[in-house]
């Protein structure tokens, strides 16, 4: 069933390095592809995300001496889960999944490209104040409803739904079309945090 205008589907991080085989691979993170293919027709509006890191970039592991991958330090915006390399920018690895339909999007946001400070949110930078600009562009356009996909459920999707909520967007999460890394109970604490803040998760 179509869905009005003034929603849109938010399609988080479907990138090569995030499915089976990539460098920070989610658990079946290719199984959704297909699925929200197929979602896309509902929605007169698609946006994409994309996680677009600088090769040194300093949420990876490689660029703290002696720190392992899944580590967490202190940076000056807060807890920093330390990664493996991973969505290098211009790499294969930060590609969209092969099969997903890029040509349905109409925007494409780029994350994390700058060097000292992750961005897990479509919103906003780590610090959460350093916009993306993905908000002004969906009040220009009139959205006020956001569904959202994608991966991984436990940060990138946590931090976009939270994200957009506080700016007042209605959300609803549709679980079935997310895939989560599990860190450490990271997804059931997501998953919660999400309900409190007032997400609708479907799925």
């Amino acid at each position: 069933m179509p869905h009005p205008p003034e929603s849109a589907l938010l399609v988080i991080d479907l990138q090569r390095d995030f499915c089976p085989g990539g460098a920070l691979a989610v658990p079946e993170g290719d199984v959704i592809v297909a699925p929200v293919n197929a979602l896309m027709a509902e929605f007169c509006a698609v946006i994409l995300t994309q996680d677009w890191h600088p090769a040194d970039h300093s949420s990876f592991a490689s660029q703290h001496a002696g720190r392992a991958p899944l580590e967490v330090v202190e940076m000056p915006y807060g807890p920093q889960v330390l990664w493996p390399d991973h969505c290098v920018q211009g790499s294969p690895g930060a590609d969209f999944h092969q099969d997903l339909d890029t040509d349905r999007a109409d925007m494409i946001i780029r994350k994390g490209f700058r060097r000292a400070i992750d961005s897990y949110s479509a919103f906003f930078e780590n610090d959460r104040e350093t916009s993306t600009g993905l908000e002004g562009y969906l009040r220009t356009r009139g959205i006020e409803a956001l569904v959202m996909v994608g991966l991984a459920t436990d940060f990138c999707v946590q931090y976009s739904a939270l994200d957009a909520r506080r700016l007042g967007f209605g959300v609803t999460l549709r679980t079935d079309l997310c895939r989560a890394i599990d860190l450490d109970g990271s997804l059931a604490a997501a998953l919660t945090a999400m309900r409190e803040a007032g997400v609708v998760l479907e799925g």
